[in-house]
């Protein structure tokens, strides 16, 4: 079998463009566009309908396509685990990260992962953590790192950390001195009804911090005053410490945010709110030796 082929065919139903396809598996448009045209012959039904310059799977491509990613996938496998027995540690190690957990992880673990292991070449990859999931579905990475929760259940996940979702102010701001102590909480806990009238700066509704906090919000049965969205974290919890309006955060968010003032920051719900900063990957894969060191050195630098 020529692995090959069928990642010729895989690069163009992600692409849906054949010159696209053609530079990201190195060769040149006219012998893909041929390939495809002869698999075509061979199997006496076409694989894609063309719209224009696009390239959209028929209900065969569809089915070709799904078996082909679950061949490729266990052929990597098999490639990961036969180099762990004769302990080459040679391989190849595809990750990603939401941008502003790679802004501050990928400085501190991936020199540290290179000298155990040099022979294994690193692919990062950047996106929302729903798209991340997506990625590692079609085995465009290996492990994704972001926080819970997961929405499709053909992946699991290796918890790194446990975290708690911050609430940040202005320390200039009226109620920066409202919070209470409660054994059960790392910061001054505060009632969030106390801030019914104040602006909220929130993430964007695919965002995980926002979705969790929609969750508070309607367990405490009030709407926010949203003042803006926006998904730059960075930029949500500096205009929050400037009096701009309120935010949430990750600790370990903020433990990393160099801020010219630092912000008030409180515990939030019942008597705080957590969430889980995981490893994820595809159910039931082998995870290679250098894989799972790797996942070990986040938690380490976590």
């Amino acid at each position: 079998m020529d692995f090959r082929e069928l990642q010729y065919i895989v690069s163009i139903a992600k692409l849906q463009n054949i010159t696209r396809a053609s530079e990201e598996v190195f060769v040149s448009q006219p012998t893909l566009s041929k390939f495809v045209q002869n698999l075509e012959n061979s199997l006496g039904q076409p694989i894609f309908r063309r719209l224009g310059n696009r390239f959209l799977l028929t209900y065969a491509g569809e089915r070709y396509v799904e078996k082909a990613r679950a061949i490729l996938g266990m052929k990597r496998e098999l490639d990961q685990e036969l180099s762990d027995i004769i302990k080459q540690n040679i391989g190849e190690l595809k990750i990603a990260f939401p941008i502003m957990r790679g802004t501050y992880m990928l400085p501190c673990t991936l020199p540290v992962f290179r000298r155990e292991f040099p022979q294994v070449k690193v692919t990062v990859k950047e996106a929302n953590s729903d798209i991340l999931e997506g990625m590692i579905l079609e085995g465009e990475i290996d492990l994704a790192f972001f926080a819970l929760p997961i929405r499709h259940p053909d992946l699991t996940y290796d918890i790194i950390k446990e975290e708690e979702i911050v609430l940040v102010m202005s320390p200039a701001h009226p109620l920066a001195g409202a919070g209470i102590t409660k054994a059960e909480c790392t910061y001054p806990w505060i009632d969030l009804r106390e801030l019914r009238d104040e602006a909220f700066i929130m993430q964007l509704p695919d965002q995980r911090t926002r979705r969790i906090t929609d969750l508070l919000f309607r367990a405490m049965n009030f709407e926010p005053l949203v003042s803006l969205e926006i998904r730059n974290i960075l930029a949500s919890v500096e205009l929050a410490a400037s009096g701009y309006g309120v935010t949430f955060v990750s600790e370990t968010h903020l433990r990393h945010i160099a801020l010219k003032e630092k912000p008030a920051c409180f515990s939030v719900g019942s008597p705080n709110t957590m969430t889980s900063f995981v490893a994820a990957y595809r159910k039931g894969i082998y995870l290679p030796n250098y894989t799972q060191r790797y996942i070990q050195i986040v938690k380490e630098f976590t």
